[in-house]
């Protein structure tokens, strides 16, 4: 799922919120921002300030509340995500932060967080299903084409954008292939908002109205008279 952050959006927001769209429940999330499209003018502050926040998170036991950051569900994943690593390393993005097993009893995984992240790489459009934030830096101004490169995916789940101005989170949000988006928040889900992806991200809907037709049995009559 994109992430796309203009250089007008709220900043300390835009850095809180994009590292829960990322971090939230160790990346185990079928919303997380799997991609961040950050504006250039601003990209170094953001990058900075991500990792400045993510050293400070607290890895330990998911059932104390004081715990920002809990185990993976099994080995084999947490396996999954070390190969991950190594393979965007390999292919020349840079690893900022984590990328590492913790070295305590249990599946733990560092926050990761990997920058210069070029379309073409396997970490950029394929999904980590962990707690990995990949971030691309776009040109400034390139609202289309920041599209082009957000929407290149097969998935379509979810999206976001963060901007102070409402006319251009509309218009991204409209071109946006993804069945959710999310202006200036994250993660944010109401019981009246239709909840379902695009492209191999599914069909149908749950929550919201239109949820309700999958309760519904329609039969069609047809008479001559």
């Amino acid at each position: 799922s994109p992430l796309i952050i203009f250089n007008d959006c709220e900043l300390d927001k835009a850095v809180r919120m994009g590292m829960g769209a990322v971090f939230f429940n160790k990346g185990e999330n079928c919303i997380a921002a799997g991609r961040l499209f950050v504006e250039e003018s601003i990209h170094d502050e953001f990058v900075k300030r991500v990792v400045e926040e993510t050293q400070k998170m607290k890895i330990g036991d998911p059932l104390d509340r004081a715990t920002d950051h809990g185990p993976q569900n099994h080995k084999a994943h947490l396996e999954k995500l070390l190969e991950y690593c190594q393979t965007g390393v390999k292919e020349g993005a840079t690893l900022l932060y984590g990328g590492r097993q913790v070295c305590r009893p249990g599946f733990f995984m560092e926050p990761t967080i990997f920058t210069n992240v070029e379309d073409d790489m396997h970490i950029a459009h394929e999904e980590s299903f962990g707690p990995v934030m990949i971030i691309s830096k776009f040109k400034d101004g390139d609202v289309d084409g920041v599209l082009e490169r957000a929407n290149r995916t097969e998935y379509g789940l979810a999206s976001g954008v963060f901007t102070k101005d409402i006319s251009k989170a509309l218009y991204v949000s409209d071109k946006l292939e993804a069945g959710t988006v999310f202006i200036n928040t994250y993660n944010k889900t109401d019981v009246a908002a239709p909840f379902g992806g695009f492209k191999q991200s599914g069909f149908g809907k749950d929550l919201g109205e239109e949820a309700l037709n999958e309760y519904l049995r329609t039969k069609a009559v047809t008479v001559e008279y």
